[in-house]
């Protein structure tokens, strides 16, 4: 293989690398467990898009796997996104954990002895705070329907009902 050839195939391969994450988006699922009487919520991130923001924010390096790191990511989560009741009141998430592995972030909370129609306005702006094209997406599970909200930078607040 020539140099010229060599070098066009890593310039492609560098560029497809550059930009395979371009696209910024998280993912919340938000449901009713019947058997607890509690709404879940589990949120799904990149894991570098969230050590990215968390080092920029303070000027540290982070790594998820770390409990004290985890309380870090707790309280800028709980900051970002919470849900109302129809009076705009916010229910209480309790935090049940986090998983993390090399491509994800998994965030648990739950509102407990609360059903999910009690909902009324979701607010999500994890991440894009950080990244102007952060796109976040909602999916709501009611009476055995699914409903899906978009939040981004420029709408963080949704009404349910």
């Amino acid at each position: 293989m020539n140099v010229r050839r060599f070098l066009a195939l890593l310039c492609a391969f560098v560029c497809v690398g550059a930009s395979a994450h371009r696209f910024h988006a998280g993912l919340t699922d938000i449901s009713y467990n019947a058997r607890t009487g509690s709404t879940e919520v589990v949120h799904t991130y990149m894991v570098h898009d969230v050590e990215a923001l968390l080092t920029e924010l303070y000027q540290r390096p982070f790594d998820l796997s770390d409990p004290d790191d985890q309380a870090v990511l707790r309280k800028y989560v709980d900051k970002q996104f919470w849900l109302a009741d129809k009076d705009g009141r916010r229910l209480p998430l309790a935090w049940v954990g986090v998983t993390v592995d090399t491509d994800s972030v998994v965030v648990f909370q739950e509102a407990v002895r609360t059903p999910v129609v009690t909902v009324a306005t979701i607010h999500d702006a994890v991440l894009s705070d950080f990244l102007p094209d952060q796109q976040n997406t909602v999916n709501l599970t009611a009476h055995g329907s699914l409903r899906t909200f978009g939040f981004t930078g420029g709408r963080a607040e949704l009404a349910v009902q």
